[in-house]
């Protein structure tokens, strides 16, 4: 993140929420993440905020957007059956945990400097929750959670 391309907390959301996906985007492909490791750091963070906002939205008595609360649908085209696989404790066991922290620090980071808002910030997390979900999706077997995250073009 250079200094001079950080957004200010005057800055508008959408400045902002580039600012985020640029840099997410650059680390995910620099480190070739794996989408479990990218789908593990996103569910973290969007539980949290998620709980944070509605928290906040019930002392106000206010209702969030579904597309706020719950993942966005994905076409799963891929076989959904799933055939013994590799308990969770295992997987979990094999995730690199400095890889996960980076990504970890770097959304952080960027939300607290830029003083994303908490909503933005979920929405914008929510498009990176879809497309590891539909990644997850087509994953047939062990080896295919720890493949890359594979980022469309325009993404």
């Amino acid at each position: 993140m250079s200094q001079d391309r950080i957004p200010t907390e005057d800055s508008p959301s959408t400045e902002k929420m580039l600012f985020l996906q640029e840099n997410m985007v650059h680390l995910v492909n620099q480190m070739s993440m794996p989408v479990i490791e990218v789908s593990l750091v996103l569910s973290k963070y969007l539980n949290r905020m998620v709980d944070e906002l509605e928290n906040k939205a019930a002392i106000s008595d206010e209702v969030l957007p579904e597309n706020v609360l719950n993942p966005w649908p994905i076409e799963a085209t891929g076989d959904l059956e799933t055939g013994g696989g590799m308990p969770l404790e295992r997987i979990l066991e094999i995730v690199d945990q400095d890889r996960m922290d980076i990504l970890d620090t770097l959304i952080r980071t960027v939300i607290n400097t830029t003083e994303l808002p908490f909503m933005d910030a979920v929405l914008a997390l929510r498009r990176w929750e879809q497309l590891a979900r539909t990644q997850l999706s087509f994953a047939s077997g062990v080896g295919q959670l720890f493949s890359p995250m594979d980022l469309p073009e325009e993404f």
